[in-house]
């Protein structure tokens, strides 16, 4: 665990400095703070043998003079200690979120979205509070507590070994309470991951729950994953709880202890005597200003356990979070750039040989088994199969989105695992099923292709993308302001408006991904015709569920399950495949039968 919290820390940085300076400060309140009583004892010593109010004010003064200086030393080690936890928290949450943008597809099937946003929120919140109580409080607590128990016995000579004794019993007490409570809060930050979840789909999906009428079945999953976390947490403050009753009891069992070891003394007229030098009684050589500053010591003594112990709490519901934290931080991305990449593609030839493709290590089959491609520069490729084939895990490949596990993948003229990421990604532009667009403008959302398109590139591109065409139909046209994913523009539109993004990329190999699935044959047939007229010279690949939008295709990949069946022109499979055949003779006879409709 030590090991985690290192790497964790190491996201304070520039912040160190008042990470640092904070528990100078804290050492210097905690050590004034017990100085206080003792200055007070001398004080009220003072008052019983003066002759003149004037011998009071050396120690009116001094009283004063700590007094501010604590208050200062306080406020500054608040100060910085504040400083220090939230830039820690700021770089902690940009080293999480540039380390999730690093990883492949693989990496991030390992952890969900609803929990990524936990581990970016809670758990650095909880993270933040922690570091700040351990710069601050953890080390006041017990400098507290060492300074107070070595003033107690310079006041209260041997009595003060009745707080050495209830040291040891407090502090187990608050380590039983503490340590069932860590096990119950281990648990909550999973119950957050599912909430969270809860919320994410709720809103992500909120047009399918509202077309199902399914607000009251979200509304119970959402209260039965606050409820299994709010009992979590009930039945962990519950034992946190006993804090306070311990403490409490503690004190005043200490304090009703001291005083009738006190009290004895002081009736022991045997141990009684006048100190003439100072004019006043002593009793077994403890005043009664002394036995006053020792109790207040004691109490200090407890508090600071006490303080400790709330410590240890809040620790413990950070570590959990820090070993989430810990856990994307500790994650190597599995696909990174090779030591001297290839900074430039040359073409968008593709050549796959005997490529075999698995998503993890461990599984028994392949997902891809013995692929063998060639694809030449300009040529327009078509993929057909059925749903599960593995048509999409083949061109994850290309743009290296995960990479083969065994075989080898050419693109370019080089093997794909020599270029840089960069350079690569920028070269092969996919417009995926699953199509986004972000908040903004259309045109900002156009530039994610190239933030320095000129208006000119971006009516070109969407153009060639039967965009232009009903974007000149809206009002503010290009400055039309997107909702988060697209949802004020229908499905056909958002597939034309991301596959122009793709095209202003200027790339050697454009895949299209079952992106024209929602825009009517003559909308296809028209992008079809753009994409060959204005960028030949782009190799593109085209998954698709209907073979009117690839039967022009100079070749057609023919997927069934994991492998290729067969490649060919559309004259060829028509004659030759089986599974081609069922696909087109299906979607022919549906068409006449809506024609003869």
């Amino acid at each position: 665990m030590w090991k985690k919290i290192k790497l964790v820390l190491q996201s304070v940085r520039e912040y160190k400095k008042y990470a640092i300076i904070t528990p100078i400060f804290m050492i210097g309140e905690a050590a004034i703070e017990c100085g206080l009583p003792f200055v007070m004892t001398l004080f009220t010593n003072q008052i019983e043998s003066m002759s003149s109010i004037n011998e009071l004010v050396p120690y009116i003064i001094a009283f004063v003079l700590m007094a501010v200086f604590s208050i200062t030393c306080g406020i500054l080690g608040g100060r910085f200690g504040a400083i220090a936890s939230t830039g820690f928290a700021k770089n902690l949450r940009n080293d999480l979120y540039k380390k999730v943008q690093s990883f492949s597809f693989e990496n991030i099937d390992k952890f969900s979205s609803s929990s990524l946003v936990t581990r970016m929120t809670t758990d650095i919140n909880n993270a933040q509070m922690a570091f700040q109580m351990c710069i601050r409080i953890v080390f006041r607590a017990p400098l507290m507590l060492v300074f107070s128990a070595i003033m107690a016995f310079i006041s209260g000579g041997s009595i003060a070994f009745i707080f050495v004794i209830a040291i040891p019993i407090v502090a187990l007490g608050f380590w039983l309470i503490c340590s069932r409570a860590m096990k119950i809060f281990m648990k909550v930050f999973k119950r957050y991951d599912k909430l969270n979840q809860s919320v994410q789909e709720n809103v992500a999906g909120i047009r399918v729950v509202k077309s199902f009428v399914r607000e009251s079945f979200e509304k119970e999953k959402f209260n039965k994953a606050s409820d299994d976390m709010a009992l979590d947490f009930i039945k962990a403050e519950k034992i946190v709880a006993l804090n306070n009753p311990l403490m409490n009891t503690s004190i005043h069992t200490v304090f009703l202890i001291t005083m009738w070891v006190s009290c004895y003394l002081i009736l022991n007229v045997n141990k009684a005597y006048f100190d003439t030098v100072n004019n006043k009684f002593v009793w077994n050589g403890l005043s009664i200003p002394e036995m006053s500053a020792m109790l207040t010591y004691g109490i200090q003594i407890l508090m600071s356990i006490q303080m400790v112990s709330i410590i240890l709490v809040m620790l413990v519901m950070s570590l959990e979070g820090i070993r989430r934290i810990a856990e994307v931080l500790e994650e190597e991305p599995t696909i990174v750039n090779p030591e001297n990449p290839i900074m430039a593609l040359d073409d968008g030839s593709v050549v796959f040989k005997n490529v075999c493709f698995k998503y993890k290590q461990d599984a028994q089959k392949n997902t891809l088994e013995n692929i063998n491609v060639n694809i030449k520069s300009g040529q327009f490729i078509g993929i057909i199969g059925s749903t599960g084939s593995g048509k999409t895990s083949l061109i994850n490949l290309i743009s290296r989105l995960y990479d083969i596990s065994s075989g080898e993948l050419i693109v370019g003229g080089h093997n794909v695992k020599e270029y840089d990421l960069e350079i690569l990604r920028n070269s092969v532009s996919v417009v995926l099923q699953k199509n986004y667009l972000f908040s903004g403008t259309l045109a900002e959302n156009l530039r994610w292709g190239d933030k320095n398109a000129t208006d000119e590139e971006l009516f070109k591109a969407c153009k060639i993308a039967q965009a232009d065409e009903f974007i000149q139909y809206m009002p503010e046209k290009y400055n039309k302001v997107i909702d988060q994913g697209g949802t004020n523009v229908s499905g056909g539109q958002k597939q034309r408006i991301c596959i122009a993004r793709a095209i202003l990329k200027k790339p050697k190999i454009l895949i299209l991904d079952d992106s024209t699935s929602a825009v009517d044959t003559k909308t296809d047939r028209l992008i079809r015709k753009g994409l060959k007229e204005d960028i030949p010279s782009v190799t593109k690949i085209v998954i698709a569920q209907r073979i009117s939008s690839i039967e022009d295709a100079d070749q057609i990949i023919v997927m069934n399950d994991g492998h290729i069946d067969q490649i060919g022109t559309h004259d060829e499979l028509l004659k030759t495949n089986a599974i081609y055949q069922e696909v087109y003779n299906t979607q022919n006879r549906t068409t006449s039968e809506k024609g003869g409709n």
